[in-house]
């Protein structure tokens, strides 16, 4: 698997950062204290693993003896918490370097098969335009691998932009997996979130309704626009 904007790693809700904040409370702290069905996997890891979790720390407890990560991360402290949670593990490799460059420097991997995970802050306002081009990039250079994207959703707009792109590219097999707290009417707020996914694992396309909905159950809002969505974009 590579990562290309792989954060710490792992993060302590009990540090001063998410207590001041708090942010957790509303999203993973309601999921933990009301495990739905759907989410059991998931939820079974975050315990498992200590802390709450980001894309490496999962992606590590779920690897299989012949499997290996590659994260990329710039950040200088991300990137120094990242080796050390990963120091000395020989199936993960810790990179510091353009996430944008790594998709054309790591791809194609060894194995020939793998997930690509592209999750970037969504800082720059270019910055669905740099994941599109990130996942033609990727999708060149490993056409038949598992490419996923999250984005914000904060206005309509660039979503739907990006989802116009996507379907004309030319690229088959995409999915948009979408959770909707409120309309998204206001850009100051984060209102949901989405993942694109370029050529999902089998039965994923079957079995992602109920996780929506599980998520939508537990997290939502009960505003004016909220809901759960998995759209097809191009066909198989």
């Amino acid at each position: 698997m590579l990562d290309t904007h792989a954060g710490a790693g792992a993060y302590d809700l009990g540090a001063a950062p998410a207590q001041r904040t708090g942010e957790w409370q509303g999203g993973i702290g309601r999921l933990l204290a009301e495990p739905p069905p759907a989410l059991a996997e998931y939820l079974n890891l975050v315990e498992q693993i200590g802390l709450y979790p980001g894309s490496p720390a999962l992606v590590r407890a779920m690897l299989r003896p012949q499997d290996r990560l590659l994260c990329c991360e710039l950040h200088p402290e991300d990137h120094a918490a990242l080796r050390a949670r990963f120091a000395g593990d020989a199936q993960v490799a810790v990179h510091r370097r353009d996430a944008w460059e790594a998709l054309g420097a790591l791809l194609p991997p060894r194995a020939g098969r793998g997930l690509v995970l592209i999750d970037p802050p969504y800082e720059a306002p270019d910055e669905f335009e740099r994941v599109f081009a990130g996942l033609q990039r990727a999708h060149r250079r490993f056409a038949h691998g598992v490419h996923v994207a999250w984005y914000p959703v904060k206005h309509g707009a660039p979503v739907r932009a990006l989802h116009a792109r996507l379907t004309e590219s030319g690229m088959r097999d995409i999915l948009a997996a979408i959770l909707l707290l409120r309309a998204p009417l206001d850009a100051a707020r984060l209102n949901g979130c989405g993942l694109i996914v370029i050529n999902p694992p089998f039965r994923f396309e079957q079995e992602a309704p109920a996780i929506l909905d599980a998520l939508l159950q537990r997290l939502g809002t009960r505003e004016a626009g909220e809901g759960a969505l998995l759209e097809r974009l191009a066909e198989e």
